[in-house]
């Protein structure tokens, strides 16, 4: 197609990372370009390409999550003091990327283990159907994340390469809830269930207080 527009021979054609060029023609289309006059004649065929890849194995990744907690048995309220996490992702493309890929995925998971809570009423009807009543974390309730990595390159691909996308959150819910049920387990609180809520907090201290009585 783009020798027929410049009205050379297809071997004729260089590409420079740019631009397509070649002798005798006074056409230079980048590949932005090129598209583009493909789309405008028609010719959506040459846009479209799939292409399929079987691979051998698969890559998993590993990693670590510490949580720190801080709570008032007065109130409730569950502070998280310190956070880290040591991942293997193998080989990081864009180390910046993945870092606050888990950096996003921790936030997601101390709100699902501290504060989001879907709630209905005995008729069905959802009483948290706006951020009014359905609390979400927010920056002030995060803590500092320290983030390091321990990559071994993944031998499924030629590239070393392993998931990062879930790791933070499903990292955080189990790291949160098993600081929470640590530092409750001395008040006599044998079971912890999330979200905890600085009224549920209270409502199982409470209780473990007058079973213990």
């Amino acid at each position: 197609y783009l020798a027929d527009k410049m009205g050379v021979a297809a071997e004729d054609i260089s590409f420079d990372d740019e631009t397509f060029r070649a002798a005798g023609s006074n056409l230079t289309p980048t590949f932005l370009e090129a598209a583009e006059m493909a789309r405008e004649d028609g010719r959506d065929d040459l846009l479209i390409q799939e292409a399929r890849a079987t691979l051998e194995a698969r890559s998993f990744p590993n990693g670590a999550h510490v949580a720190e907690v801080e709570i008032d048995p007065q109130t409730g309220k569950t502070v998280v003091d310190r956070y880290v996490v040591v991942d293997d992702f193998g080989n990081l493309i864009n180390p910046l990327l993945a870092e606050g890929q888990v950096h996003g995925g921790v936030a997601q998971g101390l709100g699902q283990a501290l504060c989001e809570h879907v709630v209905y009423d005995e008729d069905g009807q959802l009483l948290t159907a706006t951020f009014m009543d359905y609390a979400m974390p927010r920056a002030v309730d995060m803590p500092f994340v320290k983030f390091e990595t321990e990559p071994v390159p993944s031998t499924a691909n030629i590239m070393g390469m392993k998931g990062c996308g879930e790791a933070g959150t499903v990292g955080a819910m189990a790291a949160v809830a098993n600081a929470v049920q640590d530092a409750l387990w001395d008040r006599g609180v044998t079971q912890a269930d999330m979200p905890f809520t600085p009224h549920r907090v209270w409502q199982m201290l409470n209780d473990a207080q007058k079973a213990a009585e």
